[in-house]
């Protein structure tokens, strides 16, 4: 396995962050750990990478101790933490993959030349970092952070801030790098990313395990509906007819209106079928469920 832990504490006083957590990850897994603000993941990451020494319990990242033997580890992993910077502020971003390179024992050019044509960072190399823009910096973040060619890559909230177009690039890359063998364990809150990026979800709260699965399953156990949002060609009546769909909102006089569905219980496939019998469809957009209303129901039903 490419992390193990097994009844992992952590205490700040007399509050614990994370509390009896058992879990493993397998090598080329893409792995979505999730749970609202202040659930533990965070810490988590921290006693994964040897930042933090656990209270109780054991972990092995790489198959090593990542406190005892944090040095070894550090060439084994990369880790991004979405509003911490690994970079230099002041000087020119390749000065940091120069100086990254030697902290490294690595001649890094021809690495950062693959890299910076994957993430198009030629523009901005010689740019000092503090006058990039926030997706440029992610971009060298995500560069630096895969420059000694890791096996696992932690991202923690990776795409926060970015807009659109930026994600997408960066989601595109980190495909391409789990496809090539990069095992991955992101925490983030975007939906998006869990959906395209992982596989397999953890989900945590209060420190504790609350769900090991996927993201279908987790829907499924706790009843979270998708919003597909339908624009029309011209307006329509109500589109209250259509069978595993329950109809949440009519807009601009019937020319948007909006269907909540379960996964599971029906696909997208089947509702645009029923509303092509009924409305010309223009454009369509789907809503998923907000990541902290999931691990709230989730833990409604558990309690």
């Amino acid at each position: 396995m490419i992390i193990e832990v097994c009844g992992l504490r952590r205490l700040f006083g007399r509050v614990a962050a994370v509390d009896g957590l058992t879990f493993g990850i397998e090598r080329g897994d893409a792995v979505g750990y999730i749970g609202a603000n202040g659930a533990g993941k965070s810490t988590t990451i921290k006693m994964l990478t040897g930042i933090l020494r656990p209270t109780a319990g054991t972990v092995r990242t790489c198959g090593l101790e990542p406190m005892r033997q944090r040095r070894r580890l550090a060439r084994r992993i990369g880790v991004v933490f979405g509003q911490r910077s690994q970079l230099w502020w002041d000087l020119p971003l390749r000065d940091s993959y120069r100086a990254l390179g030697a902290i490294h024992r690595l001649d890094f050019r021809p690495r950062l030349a693959e890299l910076a044509e994957r993430l198009d960072l030629g523009d901005f190399l010689d740019t000092p970092v503090r006058q990039l823009s926030l997706g440029q910096r992610i971009r060298g973040e995500v560069a630096a952070a895969l420059l000694h060619a890791p096996e696992l890559l932690i991202l923690d909230e990776p795409t926060i801030g970015l807009d659109v177009l930026s994600k997408e690039r960066l989601r595109s890359f980190l495909i391409e790098q789990r496809a090539a063998g990069t095992s991955l364990l992101l925490a983030t809150h975007d939906m998006g990313d869990v959906r395209r990026l992982t596989d397999r979800l953890l989900v945590v709260d209060h420190g504790r395990l609350a769900f090991d699965g996927t993201l279908d399953g987790l829907a499924r156990q706790v009843g979270a509906e998708r919003i597909l949002v339908l624009d029309l060609a011209e307006p329509a009546p109500p589109l209250d007819f259509v069978a595993g769909t329950r109809l949440v909102g009519v807009e601009a006089g019937g020319l948007r209106q909006r269907l909540s569905f379960a996964p599971g219980t029906t696909t997208v496939a089947a509702i645009l079928a029923a509303v092509a019998t009924a409305a010309q469809l223009h454009d369509l957009t789907i809503e998923e469920p907000d990541i902290e209303a999931v691990v709230r129901r989730l833990y409604s039903l558990s309690t």
